[in-house]
């Protein structure tokens, strides 16, 4: 959906649905909504990520998590996570395990955010319309890389990646 039709449902600090409004409006106002995020994995343990298009309006050019969207109003994070994976990636028909919630924050542009896994060794076709390139990654590379130059990488994926490495030691 383009940014001018897409209904977002707008949420307080706990996640709850307080009313609805087009996404533009959502964050030209700072409201809190929601977000997926998915982090596609292959069977050597190396992370799919992609880099954002240019033209997004949020962190164009940077690194992110393997799909990401916002939840759209009526549905739910996991329906979004699917959806998201197969518009960008092409990617359908797959288990997502959810991994971690990030509540909304500055540096999650005031999203909430659930992350979901998966593993597969899938054939990826990116979505030229959203993602400038992809690549998979072993997390060590993906570590030296935030910690060489942060700021090629979105602010969310570098939380993402954060707690992920927290949970998975």
């Amino acid at each position: 959906m383009t940014s001018d039709k897409e209904i977002l449902d707008v949420v307080d600090l706990q996640d709850n649905i307080i009313s609805k409004a087009p996404r533009d409006y959502v964050h030209d106002h700072l409201l809190m909504h929601r977000s997926s995020h998915v982090l596609l994995f292959n069977y050597r343990d190396e992370l799919f990520l992609q880099k954002r298009s240019l033209n997004k309006e949020e962190c164009p050019g940077l690194w992110d998590a393997s799909a990401a969207g916002h939840v759209e109003s009526g549905e739910d994070y996991l329906h979004c996570a699917h959806r998201e994976l197969e518009e960008e990636l092409g990617v359908s028909h797959i288990t997502l395990n959810k991994v971690l919630y990030l509540p909304a924050q500055e540096n999650t542009f005031l999203e909430h955010v659930f992350v979901y896994k998966c593993i597969t060794d899938s054939k990826i076709t990116i979505n030229k319309d959203e993602i400038s390139e992809g690549r998979f990654w072993n997390l060590p590379m993906i570590d030296q890389s935030i910690y060489e130059n942060a700021t090629t990488f979105t602010p969310t994926f570098k939380i993402i990646f954060k707690k992920l490495m927290s949970i998975t030691k």
